[in-house]
């Protein structure tokens, strides 16, 4: 997988790529490709939002599979800081105004972490992990669950599939402009080759291009998240929370680097343009100034 694309866009691409792939092998792109420019970017519309919103529909459930995300039963009591997850989770819920409880989960893992995720507010999940229950104090883990009941309020994951939605419409668009205007260049018989080979092969690297502009929304989202945070569940808390990610940003579990844009908190990458998250300190600078 690619280590710096988030698990809605990896998911995405794939979807994407298996819809076009078929519809390709029909032959349904070129001849709508061959009625014009506006009947191909129809196409690229409907096949473009397909993926994105398919992405989203499973989110939770993919999410859960990834992780290895155990939900929390409500009616079977845990141990103290589980229940602790739990209650709190649905307290600062209630507060946000949210109509229906989110499911509450724990995955096994070493990182100080947490995403929240799902198609809609009514069907959310917030999940902490193993290594976030055992280091961090309750008002620190309080600030993490008040930024992800934030996400959620926010409806985060809607608007990244509303955009991710629009960038698959071009990105289907131009790659079969483009793999229309190669295969022109070669022996007849074997323009339909190169134009179904071309097809695929510009998707998959327009898709990998564009991912910097869901990237850039990860960030921006981060802070509108931590704002609405500190609303809900106390500056204070919120920024206990951020120092204490701050302290444990070396323990991450490279197992789920798909999943990365989902957390609260992520490694800083080589180039700013493919992080999902501002720099902690940043973070804590913009609560401060509140």
């Amino acid at each position: 997988m690619f280590k710096r694309i988030s698990f809605f866009i990896f998911i995405n691409i794939l979807v994407l790529i298996t819809i076009t792939t078929i519809t390709t092998i029909l032959g349904v792109p070129r001849y709508i490709g061959n009625a014009g420019y506006l009947a191909l970017l129809a196409f690229s519309l409907i096949a473009g939002f397909s993926g994105a919103l398919f992405s989203l529909l499973f989110s939770r459930v993919m999410a859960k599979w990834v992780m290895r995300v155990k939900v929390i039963d409500p009616r079977n009591p845990q141990h103290d800081r589980v229940n602790f997850v739990l209650e709190e989770t649905h307290r600062l819920a209630k507060i946000a105004g949210l109509k229906k409880m989110p499911q509450v989960g724990i995955y096994d893992s070493v990182e100080v972490n947490a995403f929240a995720t799902g198609p809609s507010k009514k069907r959310s999940l917030v999940a902490v992990s193993s290594g976030m229950l055992e280091t961090m104090d309750r008002h620190s883990i309080s600030g993490v669950l008040a930024h992800e009941i934030a996400h959620i309020k926010n409806g985060d994951m809607v608007t990244t599939t509303l955009l991710q939605g629009i960038i698959n419409t071009f990105v289907i668009f131009f790659s079969r402009l483009v793999a229309n205007i190669i295969s022109n260049f070669v022996r007849e018989e074997l323009s339909t080759l190169v134009y179904y080979a071309c097809s695929i092969l510009f998707e998959i690297l327009f898709s990998i291009l564009s991912s910097p502009i869901i990237f850039w929304y990860s960030r921006k989202r981060e802070f509108k998240a931590d704002q609405y945070a500190a609303e809900i569940g106390g500056k204070d808390n919120m920024i206990l929370a951020l120092e204490s990610l701050r302290r444990n940003i070396k323990l991450v579990d490279n197992r789920q680097k798909s999943i990365a844009a989902f957390k609260i908190s992520g490694k800083e990458k080589f180039s700013k343009l493919f992080s999902t998250h501002p720099p902690l300190e940043q973070r804590i600078e913009r609560l401060q100034s509140l």
